[in-house]
Order: C-alpha cells, then structure tokens, then sequence
C-alpha cells in the first residue's frame, strides 16, 4: 500500500482558505495527480486543506472523505518560562535543553508536554489513522502493522505540515520533535511512503520521497516560505 501525504497550498490563515500564490500551487498540483494512481483521498475538514484537495482532484472521479484526525495538530503547551507554543515552536536552545523531546519514549514525558493536552491529542489522532488504515486491510501492532489484506492501493492525504509530521512520525516510530524540526513540508508538497512486506503478513511504512514540489519547479516557480523560519537572523523572514 502506499501513502501520499500533500500538504495544503500556500495559505491565508486570515480566511482559511489559500492566497492567489496558492491557487496557482493547487492547479500545478493537480497537473501532477493527473497522472497518479490514487484509489482513495481523505482531507482535513480545515478550508485551506478542502480547496486544496478540491483543485488537486479536479482530473480525478473519486470524492474525498473528510476526517478529524487530518485536522492541523495546533494544540498548545506552556514552557517552563511561560512561553504558548505549539510543537514546531521550539527554539533550538530550549530542545538543546531538553534532548528527551527526541526521544521515541520520553518526548510525552517532558513536563511542559505531559502537562498539557498533547498527549491525549497525539494518541486521539494516531489511533483514528490507524482505524483508517485498519479499514484497509493494515492493523497496527506495536511499531509494525499486521497484514490482513495485502494491497497496492494508494491513499491520498490532504491535510497540514503538523499533523502530516505527526503521522509520519509515528508510522516509522521516531519522536514527532525530531520530524518537525528536523524537516519542513512546503506547501502543496507530497510525501510518498509505501509499505514494505518482507516477512508475509507483516509490514513496516517507509518514506521514499518527503515533501516532494518538483511539479513547481517544473513549472519554474518557487515554492511559497509558509511553515519555514528565518534562514538567518538578520532577514525579515518568519523568526
């Protein structure tokens, strides 16, 4: 089976829905699914993920489901210091102290994470995925999944970089921090991640290209900075 995971167009948050930057992101998108196999597509029920999925379709029969779980993963935490965050808002110096937060086991256990409703959220949206997977023949057992109807279908994902980080990092059993701050979906970018069944009834999800915009490129555009910080200090970039 395998898993596109495509990150919305370039965003405006202000209305929920996709800037003009965008719009010509979700048409190019499309150029590309045109010719992909997809058997099945679920979105996030967040406008800017809609009208992506909508515009990426658009040369495809099927009708996307729209699940919670595919929702962006804005769930808020407070620092030691105070500080409201999300999980891709650290900065560098507080997980430098804080190396638990890389870890598979004990990111949920550092007290400003364990201490606010991430948790309950993570295992909310981990285990409503796996119910979509399970519902298509791969039901998850530990860190691998039980085979029960071995296939080549192709599910397609509509959804946001936190959440998209989210789910990719616990198909492939790494501690979310590591993905998000470690890579960065563009918008309109698709991941690929297939399953890989070397022992028969048995399978492990693995990611053969992340946050892929070649169908920009193509098109000799630049992908829009949304979901990026500052490359150095002294920018006017996002810091």
């Amino acid at each position: 089976m395998r898993l596109l995971f495509i990150r919305h167009a370039d965003p405006d948050y202000s209305i929920d829905s996709l800037t003009a930057k965008g719009f010509e992101e979700a048409e190019l998108l499309a150029e590309k699914l045109k010719n992909e196999k997809i058997d099945y597509a679920y979105v996030s029920p967040l406008g800017r993920a809609q009208k992506t999925a909508e515009i990426g379709l658009k040369y495809k029969t099927l009708q996307p489901q729209t699940k919670e779980c595919l929702t962006e993963f804005g769930v808020p935490f407070t620092t030691e210091e105070g500080e409201n965050l999300w999980i891709w808002d650290w900065l560098p110096t507080y997980y430098n102290a804080n190396p638990a937060l890389f870890d598979t086991e004990k990111w949920l256990t550092v007290p400003c994470i364990a201490n606010s409703a991430v948790p309950a959220a993570y295992k909310r949206v981990t285990e409503e995925f796996d119910r979509i997977l399970a519902a298509h023949g791969y039901v998850r057992n530990g860190l691998i999944y039980n085979v029960e109807n071995s296939n080549t279908d192709t599910l397609a994902f509509f959804c946001h970089f936190g959440i998209e980080t989210v789910l990719l990092s616990h198909l492939i059993g790494v501690a979310p921090p590591a993905l998000l701050h470690g890579f960065c979906a563009l918008p309109s970018s698709v991941t690929t991640v297939y399953t890989e069944e070397r022992r028969q009834g048995y399978a492990h999800f693995r990611c053969s290209a992340y946050g892929s915009t070649e169908h920009l490129y193509i098109a000799g555009k630049e992908p829009s900075f949304a979901a990026r910080f500052c490359e150095i200090f002294d920018s006017p970039d996002r810091h």
